[in-house]
């Protein structure tokens, strides 16, 4: 089994730049698979994300927030361009989940006025 588990994280690896790609949850829940540490439940949830790489991975929305993810440094995106940093020991709490939506909020604000939301004018220059 645990060969098994090795060949399906080496190709979820190749598939996604080495994990770079990989929502941060996902590659925790890589590292916990190729360790070991899996109950039933989250070998589940290995082979569910394996599926999703082979299928072309996408990558889940941050705080289940259309159009925001995040990275493994603390870098939160609206559509690809980086509008905020949250510590990573911040980010995943109901405080961060708030201030996620608030900035989602801003970011389609801006979308609207035909601005493209970056950090800049979603957080250091916004005036709303």
């Amino acid at each position: 089994m645990q060969q098994i588990v090795s060949d399906k994280a080496i190709a979820i690896l190749r598939k996604t730049n080495d994990g770079d790609d990989l929502a941060p949850e996902h590659l925790k829940l890589l590292e916990m698979a190729v360790n070991g540490f899996l109950n039933a439940v989250g070998d589940v949830a290995f082979h569910e994300l394996y599926q999703n790489v082979m299928s072309g991975y996408k990558k889940p929305w941050f705080h289940g927030i259309e159009n925001m993810t995040n990275d493994h440094i603390g870098y939160v995106y609206w559509k690809g361009t980086v509008v905020e940093h949250y510590d990573l020991y911040w980010a995943y709490s109901a405080e961060a989940k708030v201030a996620a939506q608030e900035l989602s909020r801003r970011c389609k604000i801006l979308e609207e006025r035909g601005i493209t939301p970056t950090t800049t004018t979603a957080i250091w220059t916004w005036e709303d």
